[in-house]
């Protein structure tokens, strides 16, 4: 069925339009933007930093939103979402002039539908908490239920939801078709239809049984890459297009929109992301034989990568992640030991992108700013001699204080101008 927008919903959709529109048109808006391609080309000056909103949106877009259809709500949500960190927090996330659309694309691994059981909030909606229904348990008994991957893009009804969108706010923001890094995330996939218990036991039990089938994820995911490639839907990621963990693209390192217009584009073309959090508990031995391989493999295919999210990079950094060439950002989390990762990428090719621990900010309806800014300072004194960047993530509760958040912003900035030193 077709997306419909009523026209009380399309005069407040316009309006919303608007503010997006002021917000990516202002000074700030367009320093910040010329900082992250100076920053992402490895010739910026500061540490950029954002706070990532989307975990605690629904502390703050459910009360502003008017419009009555879902569609048109879902699409007012979005609107918000591009423009609500610069407008409430001032960290350096950067409002695009135009309404960014992604094609309907799909990829299923195996052919297995990923089932969840969601625990309930207060309020009898779908939580955070959640389970992965186990549908591979022994890997021997259980592979023939490991089919022929299914992947596809639904380019009619992407153009058509295009179309509606046009007609609504067209006049105000441009709606534009775009594509975010290419992500691949084969251990999370395995967990999701395997758990993790059965998947540490497969490595133990059948060790060339999971080396194949790593080979085939691997395989599999290549050849979607060779659809979109065929069918021209490899897109560029040069500018507002998410990098996969809380970043963004902006670089002149990779072709733009100029190039794309004279050639079809390939992998070679864009960033890529990729990362193995599932990895945490198995040895760097077994990360080097099991998985690494099949990581390699894929990410070779890509023009610029960032890998990582919370694992521990630091443990497989030396033989295994140093050895990615296209590599330019890995992510520094929590459970990583920074100075070790700082004193590898000092001078280096690589962005030390940071990933503060959410406790500062996300427990507690009070910051502690000392123990915040200690936190913050011992990073920046890691990093030093890195080109750096910092992100928080994982926050999925701010106790409704917008204004602590932007404290947050503000405590980091200020770390930044006193004791940040390239």
């Amino acid at each position: 069925m077709k997306a419909v927008i009523s026209k009380k919903d399309r005069e407040v959709l316009r309006e919303v339009a608007k503010k997006q529109l002021e917000y990516a048109n202002m000074e700030i808006n367009r320093k910040r933007e010329s900082e992250w391609y100076l920053h992402n080309d490895l010739k910026g000056e500061r540490p950029m930093v954002q706070l990532e909103m989307w975990s605690f949106h629904h502390e703050i877009i459910p009360q502003l939103l008017k419009c009555e259809g879902s569609f048109a709500r879902d699409l007012e949500w979005g609107l918000y979402a591009n423009f609500l960190n610069q407008a409430l927090l001032d960290d350096d996330r950067v409002t695009p002039d135009y309404y960014p659309m992604n094609y309907d694309t799909w990829f299923r691994l195996f052919d297995i539908e990923i089932e969840e059981e969601f625990a309930k909030n207060a309020d009898g909606g779908n939580g955070l908490g959640r389970h992965f229904k186990e549908q591979v348990q022994d890997l021997e008994e259980d592979y023939g239920k490991l089919k022929e991957t299914r992947f596809g893009v639904n380019v009619e009804a992407s153009l058509e939801k295009k179309e509606v969108i046009e007609d609504a706010i067209g006049e105000i923001l441009p709606v534009r078709m775009k594509m975010d890094c290419l992500y691949s995330v084969p251990m999370q996939m395995i967990v999701h239809f395997m758990s993790m218990e059965n998947m540490m036991f497969a490595l133990y039990d059948y060790p060339e049984l999971f080396k194949e089938m790593m080979n085939r994820i691997a395989d599999d995911t290549l050849a979607y890459f060779r659809m979109l490639e065929e069918k021209r839907l490899i897109l560029p990621t040069t500018s507002y297009e998410s990098v996969g963990n809380g970043t963004w693209a902006f670089t002149h390192d990779l072709p733009g929109w100029e190039e794309w217009e004279k050639r079809p584009f390939t992998t070679k073309d864009v960033w890529g992301f990729m990362d193995a959090q599932e990895t945490v508990g198995i040895s760097p031995d077994m990360y080097e034989e099991f998985v690494f391989p099949c990581y390699q493999k894929i990410s070779s295919q890509f023009g610029l990568l960032s890998y990582g999210c919370c694992e521990p990079v630091s443990a497989v950094w030396d033989r295994c992640i140093s050895r990615l060439e296209n590599l330019r950002k890995v992510s520094i989390s929590p459970w990583c030991d920074e100075a070790f990762m700082g004193e590898r990428l000092r001078g280096s090719r690589v962005i030390y992108h940071r990933k503060p621990s959410p406790n500062y900010l996300g427990v507690g309806t009070t910051l502690d700013e000392d123990a915040l800014r200690d936190h913050i300072r011992y990073s920046l004194e890691c990093a030093r001699g890195c080109k750096m960047e910092l992100t928080q993530r994982d926050v999925y509760t701010i106790n409704h204080d917008v204004g602590k958040a932007k404290r947050y912003v503000e405590i980091v900035r200020e770390e930044i101008e006193t004791h940040w030193k390239p």
